[in-house]
């Protein structure tokens, strides 16, 4: 090797270092540390996609010595332990239990909340959650979500995608499986939709808040296998 010659490997050497070093310190910043109240099925599933996206991940239950597990096959990015611990620590939070469990989770955290990112993929059913579920239909599980977390910005999210399909079909092809979010604040949906995307799946805003009601589960919009594109032209015929 010539001495020109190994002055130009040196110099690609140096501007592929620089430019690694970039993308890490790119990435590292754009990194968001998330909590997780509820990690069962949908939890867990999204945990893993986020950790694997590069993002930190807080996961809590009722239980948290039940999570250590996952926590360890995740990595040093993923923690586990107590719902107020997650939610101290999370930039951004998603509620995912049983839609009985919301009246209490909110009593509890909304205060320490204030402020921040809340997705929210809770769902009423009947024969689980009892007399809160005719409320929680009535104005559309987002909306009801969101008087028991005031001062949150909540963003409706993952409530209608089998937890299977979540767990397994991120990056599906040829179509990646769309995901509704309803919101009532843009730079919340900003957040979810790309957290969305770095699970694997495409977000579709649907709107406010309030149309989150079409894809509450047994609504039209509440399709887990659509494409975004089947899901967009879905909701110009349902809204």
């Amino acid at each position: 090797m010539t001495t020109k010659t190994r002055g130009l490997a040196a110099v690609i050497a140096l501007a592929l270092a620089v430019f690694a070093g970039s993308q890490q310190a790119h990435a590292q910043a754009e990194s968001l540390r998330i909590g997780i109240i509820g990690t069962g099925n949908i939890g867990g599933a999204l945990a893993r996609h986020w950790v694997n996206a590069g993002h930190e991940v807080f996961m809590s239950s009722r239980n948290p010595q039940e999570l250590q597990a996952l926590a360890d096959e995740l990595g040093p990015r993923a923690h586990a332990g107590t719902p107020a611990e997650a939610v101290e620590f999370g930039e951004v939070m998603l509620i995912s239990v049983p839609y009985s469990a919301i009246p209490q989770v909110g009593a509890e955290h909304a205060a320490a909340m204030a402020g921040k990112i809340v997705l929210d993929t809770s769902n009423p059913v009947a024969r689980r959650d009892g007399g809160i579920v005719p409320m929680a239909l009535e104005l559309g599980s987002g909306v009801a979500t969101s008087q028991f977390f005031p001062g949150t910005r909540i963003v409706r999210a993952f409530n209608c995608i089998p937890a299977a399909s979540l767990a397994n079909q991120p990056n599906r092809e040829p179509a990646r499986i769309a995901i509704p979010l309803a919101g009532d604040d843009s730079e919340a949906l900003e957040v979810a939709q790309r957290l969305v995307d770095d699970a694997g799946f495409d977000g579709v805003v649907v709107g406010p808040l309030e149309v989150a009601r079409h894809f509450d589960l047994g609504q039209p919009l509440a399709k887990g296998d659509l494409s975004a594109d089947e899901l967009r032209a879905l909701i110009e015929e349902v809204l």
